[in-house]
Protein backbone atom coordinates (compact mmCIF):
# COMPACT_ATOMS: atom_id res chain seq x y z
CA UNK A 1 0.00 0.00 0.00
CA UNK A 2 1.34 3.57 -0.59
CA UNK A 3 1.04 6.97 0.27
CA UNK A 4 1.97 9.80 -1.57
CA UNK A 5 -0.70 12.41 -1.49
CA UNK A 6 -0.05 15.12 0.94
CA UNK A 7 -4.18 14.76 1.68
CA UNK A 8 -4.22 11.28 2.95
CA UNK A 9 -6.61 10.68 5.78
CA UNK A 10 -8.05 7.70 7.63
CA UNK A 11 -11.47 9.08 9.24
CA UNK A 12 -12.89 5.46 9.76
CA UNK A 13 -11.71 2.62 12.06
CA UNK A 14 -9.29 -0.49 9.81
CA UNK A 15 -9.62 -3.94 10.06
CA UNK A 16 -6.10 -5.25 10.97
CA UNK A 17 -7.05 -9.33 11.60
CA UNK A 18 -4.50 -11.14 13.43
CA UNK A 19 -3.47 -13.33 10.11
CA UNK A 20 -2.27 -10.39 8.49
CA UNK A 21 0.30 -8.25 8.52
CA UNK A 22 0.29 -4.40 6.62
CA UNK A 23 2.78 -2.38 5.19
CA UNK A 24 2.53 1.15 3.90
CA UNK A 25 5.19 2.88 1.72
CA UNK A 26 5.72 6.41 1.88
CA UNK A 27 6.74 8.57 -1.06
CA UNK A 28 8.53 11.52 1.42
CA UNK A 29 8.65 13.69 -1.74
CA UNK A 30 5.48 13.64 -2.32
CA UNK A 31 4.33 14.06 1.10
CA UNK A 32 6.61 16.38 3.53
CA UNK A 33 5.23 19.45 1.40
CA UNK A 34 2.25 19.75 3.84
CA UNK A 35 4.24 20.39 7.26
CA UNK A 36 2.33 22.76 8.37
CA UNK A 37 -0.77 19.82 8.13
CA UNK A 38 1.64 17.45 9.47
CA UNK A 39 2.90 19.36 12.61
CA UNK A 40 -0.89 19.67 13.46
CA UNK A 41 -0.80 16.21 14.21
CA UNK A 42 2.40 15.06 15.95
CA UNK A 43 2.92 15.81 19.53
CA UNK A 44 4.58 18.65 21.10
CA UNK A 45 7.28 16.25 21.86
CA UNK A 46 7.30 15.09 18.31
CA UNK A 47 7.64 18.79 17.13
CA UNK A 48 10.64 19.50 19.62
CA UNK A 49 12.77 16.65 18.08
CA UNK A 50 11.80 17.70 14.70
CA UNK A 51 12.91 20.87 15.34
CA UNK A 52 16.26 19.26 16.47
CA UNK A 53 16.93 18.72 12.81
CA UNK A 54 19.50 20.91 11.06
CA UNK A 55 18.52 20.72 7.66
CA UNK A 56 14.89 21.66 6.69
CA UNK A 57 14.23 18.32 4.35
CA UNK A 58 14.67 16.07 7.38
CA UNK A 59 12.88 17.81 9.70
CA UNK A 60 9.91 17.75 6.94
CA UNK A 61 10.53 13.46 6.55
CA UNK A 62 10.26 12.85 9.89
CA UNK A 63 7.83 15.12 10.72
CA UNK A 64 5.50 13.38 7.60
CA UNK A 65 6.36 10.49 9.06
CA UNK A 66 5.19 10.85 12.11
CA UNK A 67 2.18 11.55 11.36
CA UNK A 68 1.10 8.80 9.09
CA UNK A 69 2.45 6.97 11.47
CA UNK A 70 -0.43 8.32 13.91
CA UNK A 71 -2.93 8.39 11.56
CA UNK A 72 -2.87 4.35 10.68
CA UNK A 73 -2.22 3.66 13.66
CA UNK A 74 -5.10 5.86 15.12
CA UNK A 75 -7.38 3.97 12.38
CA UNK A 76 -6.04 0.83 13.21
CA UNK A 77 -6.59 1.02 17.18
CA UNK A 78 -10.09 3.35 16.72
CA UNK A 79 -8.35 6.57 18.28
CA UNK A 80 -7.70 9.90 16.73
CA UNK A 81 -4.05 10.54 15.60
CA UNK A 82 -3.63 12.81 18.52
CA UNK A 83 -5.14 10.42 20.97
CA UNK A 84 -2.28 8.05 20.27
CA UNK A 85 0.14 7.74 22.71
CA UNK A 86 3.21 5.29 23.35
CA UNK A 87 5.41 3.47 26.04
CA UNK A 88 8.78 2.90 25.55
CA UNK A 89 10.66 -0.66 26.35
CA UNK A 90 13.67 -0.95 28.44
CA UNK A 91 15.64 -0.58 24.93
CA UNK A 92 13.36 2.18 23.62
CA UNK A 93 10.89 0.46 21.41
CA UNK A 94 8.11 2.10 21.41
CA UNK A 95 4.62 0.79 21.58
CA UNK A 96 0.73 1.89 21.45
CA UNK A 97 -0.19 2.66 25.34
CA UNK A 98 -3.64 0.61 25.81
CA UNK A 99 -4.96 -1.50 28.00
CA UNK A 100 -5.49 -4.56 25.34
CA UNK A 101 -1.80 -6.45 25.76
CA UNK A 102 -2.16 -9.67 23.72
CA UNK A 103 -4.24 -7.92 20.84
CA UNK A 104 -2.71 -4.87 20.99
CA UNK A 105 -1.74 -2.95 17.31
CA UNK A 106 2.35 -3.77 17.04
CA UNK A 107 4.08 -1.38 14.93
CA UNK A 108 7.48 -0.21 13.56
CA UNK A 109 8.39 2.52 11.73
CA UNK A 110 11.70 2.89 9.11
CA UNK A 111 12.40 5.66 6.64
CA UNK A 112 15.78 6.43 4.33
CA UNK A 113 16.35 8.63 1.65
CA UNK A 114 12.55 9.39 -0.07
CA UNK A 115 10.74 6.38 1.37
CA UNK A 116 9.25 5.66 4.44
CA UNK A 117 7.70 2.18 5.69
CA UNK A 118 5.40 1.94 8.00
CA UNK A 119 4.46 -2.24 9.17
CA UNK A 120 1.37 -2.95 11.35
CA UNK A 121 0.51 -6.30 12.79
CA UNK A 122 -2.00 -7.27 15.74
CA UNK A 123 -0.90 -8.79 18.81
CA UNK A 124 2.29 -9.81 17.67
CA UNK A 125 5.70 -7.89 17.44
CA UNK A 126 6.69 -6.55 13.93
CA UNK A 127 10.26 -4.93 12.52
CA UNK A 128 11.19 -3.56 9.22
CA UNK A 129 13.92 -1.92 7.94
CA UNK A 130 14.61 0.00 4.67
CA UNK A 131 18.18 1.79 3.67
CA UNK A 132 18.69 3.47 0.48
CA UNK A 133 21.58 1.45 -1.65
CA UNK A 134 24.42 3.64 -1.50
CA UNK A 135 28.24 3.47 -2.92
CA UNK A 136 30.45 5.69 -0.86
CA UNK A 137 31.06 3.29 1.72
CA UNK A 138 33.62 0.22 2.39
CA UNK A 139 31.13 -2.75 3.12
CA UNK A 140 33.54 -5.48 3.66
CA UNK A 141 35.11 -2.76 5.98
CA UNK A 142 31.80 -2.59 7.99
CA UNK A 143 30.68 -6.33 7.47
CA UNK A 144 34.34 -6.96 9.80
CA UNK A 145 32.62 -4.42 12.49
CA UNK A 146 29.26 -5.74 12.48
CA UNK A 147 28.30 -9.14 10.86
CA UNK A 148 28.89 -12.49 11.75
CA UNK A 149 31.70 -14.57 9.97
CA UNK A 150 29.27 -17.00 8.22
CA UNK A 151 28.05 -12.85 7.06
CA UNK A 152 31.27 -11.71 5.73
CA UNK A 153 31.91 -14.85 3.84
CA UNK A 154 28.73 -14.86 2.09
CA UNK A 155 29.28 -11.15 1.07
CA UNK A 156 33.32 -11.83 0.06
CA UNK A 157 31.34 -14.03 -2.20
CA UNK A 158 29.55 -11.83 -4.26
CA UNK A 159 30.59 -10.70 -7.30
CA UNK A 160 31.71 -7.00 -7.19
CA UNK A 161 28.89 -5.49 -9.18
CA UNK A 162 26.68 -6.99 -6.56
CA UNK A 163 28.59 -6.31 -3.29
CA UNK A 164 26.70 -3.00 -2.38
CA UNK A 165 23.20 -4.28 -2.56
CA UNK A 166 24.23 -7.71 -1.04
CA UNK A 167 25.40 -5.34 2.07
CA UNK A 168 22.55 -3.48 2.31
CA UNK A 169 20.41 -7.02 2.43
CA UNK A 170 22.27 -7.82 5.23
CA UNK A 171 21.84 -4.90 7.22
CA UNK A 172 18.23 -4.11 6.60
CA UNK A 173 17.67 -7.99 7.97
CA UNK A 174 19.38 -7.85 10.92
CA UNK A 175 18.20 -4.31 11.81
CA UNK A 176 14.85 -5.71 10.91
CA UNK A 177 15.08 -8.91 13.51
CA UNK A 178 16.62 -6.86 16.41
CA UNK A 179 13.49 -3.92 15.69
CA UNK A 180 11.08 -6.60 15.88
CA UNK A 181 12.52 -8.54 19.11
CA UNK A 182 12.69 -5.44 20.19
CA UNK A 183 16.18 -5.65 21.84
CA UNK A 184 18.19 -2.78 20.73
CA UNK A 185 21.82 -3.37 21.01
CA UNK A 186 21.67 -5.80 23.93
CA UNK A 187 21.39 -7.97 20.76
CA UNK A 188 24.64 -7.81 19.28
CA UNK A 189 24.70 -7.80 15.36
CA UNK A 190 27.37 -10.83 15.49
CA UNK A 191 25.04 -12.75 17.27
CA UNK A 192 22.80 -14.56 14.86
CA UNK A 193 23.14 -14.97 11.00
CA UNK A 194 20.68 -14.21 8.17
CA UNK A 195 21.11 -14.83 4.60
CA UNK A 196 22.57 -12.67 1.94
CA UNK A 197 20.48 -14.48 -0.90
CA UNK A 198 16.96 -12.94 -2.69
CA UNK A 199 13.71 -14.60 -2.28
CA UNK A 200 14.58 -16.18 1.03
CA UNK A 201 11.56 -17.91 2.80
CA UNK A 202 13.09 -17.33 5.90
CA UNK A 203 16.49 -15.19 5.80
CA UNK A 204 16.80 -16.01 9.13
CA UNK A 205 19.81 -18.54 9.50
CA UNK A 206 20.69 -18.86 13.20
CA UNK A 207 20.09 -16.76 16.84
CA UNK A 208 23.03 -17.72 18.83
CA UNK A 209 20.69 -16.87 22.07
CA UNK A 210 18.95 -19.13 24.04
CA UNK A 211 15.74 -20.49 23.97
CA UNK A 212 15.57 -18.87 20.39
CA UNK A 213 13.32 -21.08 17.78
CA UNK A 214 13.99 -19.04 14.30
CA UNK A 215 11.20 -20.59 12.95
CA UNK A 216 8.99 -18.49 14.29
CA UNK A 217 10.87 -15.48 13.56
CA UNK A 218 10.26 -15.44 9.47
CA UNK A 219 12.17 -12.79 8.33
CA UNK A 220 12.40 -11.54 4.31
CA UNK A 221 12.50 -9.37 1.93
CA UNK A 222 10.26 -6.61 1.51
CA UNK A 223 9.36 -5.25 -2.51
CA UNK A 224 10.24 -1.63 -2.44
CA UNK A 225 11.60 1.57 -4.75
CA UNK A 226 14.23 1.02 -7.28
CA UNK A 227 17.46 1.96 -5.40
CA UNK A 228 16.10 0.20 -1.84
CA UNK A 229 16.52 -2.12 -0.01
CA UNK A 230 13.88 -3.49 2.66
CA UNK A 231 13.03 -6.12 5.12
CA UNK A 232 10.62 -7.42 7.34
CA UNK A 233 10.52 -9.70 10.41
CA UNK A 234 7.85 -10.89 12.45
CA UNK A 235 7.10 -12.70 14.97
CA UNK A 236 4.88 -15.96 14.63
CA UNK A 237 3.45 -17.79 11.19
CA UNK A 238 0.26 -18.26 9.68
CA UNK A 239 0.39 -14.46 8.56
CA UNK A 240 -0.06 -13.10 4.91
CA UNK A 241 1.43 -9.55 4.35
CA UNK A 242 -0.76 -6.98 2.58
CA UNK A 243 1.56 -4.57 0.95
Amino acid sequence: MAISDPKFELTAPREIPRDEVHVWQVELTAVRSAEARWREIISDDEQTRADRFRFAIDRQNFTAARALLRILLGAYAGLAPKAVTFSYGEQGKPSLNTREQNERVEFNLSHSGEIALLAFARGRAVGVDIERIRENLEPEKIARRFFSQREQKELSALPPSERYVGFFRCWTRKEAYIKARGTGLALPLDGFDVSLKPGEPNALLEARTPDTDITAWPLGELAVADGYVAALCVQGNGWRLIS
